[in-house]
């Protein structure tokens, strides 16, 4: 049975979405840099991906999840040129085994964002 993860420590999803799925997997949906008390974005890509990947875990963590259980991302550039920046803050974020990842850039984001992040994580075996 799917049930939906919802935190306040994350950004309220802007339109008929679930911040995040628990399917025996935790899916979480793209993350923008966002403030979640403000609605509004951070400076620069640096602040940005900090931001979204410290949204993507609070969602993790109203699952009973943290980062460590990540297995998959999706990164969504606006602009390919803001990679190598945005890598060097990612990779603060989690350690080895890093998740599998894929990077694309994108024509647009929402609100003007650089970068959006999704997540899937699983829960250790028992």
């Amino acid at each position: 049975m799917n049930r939906e993860v919802r935190s306040s420590g994350a950004p309220t999803p802007a339109g008929p979405y679930s911040q995040g799925v628990d399917a025996g997997a935790v899916y979480c949906s793209g993350q923008l840099g966002m403030d979640p008390a403000t609605g509004t974005l951070e400076e620069g890509i640096t602040a940005q991906t900090n931001r979204a990947l410290s949204n993507l875990s609070e969602v993790l963590v109203a699952a009973g999840l943290t980062m460590r259980e990540v297995v998959r991302t999706t990164v969504f550039l606006a602009d390919m040129a803001d990679y190598p920046k945005m890598n060097e803050e990612y990779a603060k974020h989690f350690s080895m085994p890093y998740p599998a990842r894929t990077t694309v850039q994108a024509a647009a984001l929402p609100r003007g964002a650089r970068v959006e992040i999704d997540a899937v994580a699983v829960r250790p075996a028992r």
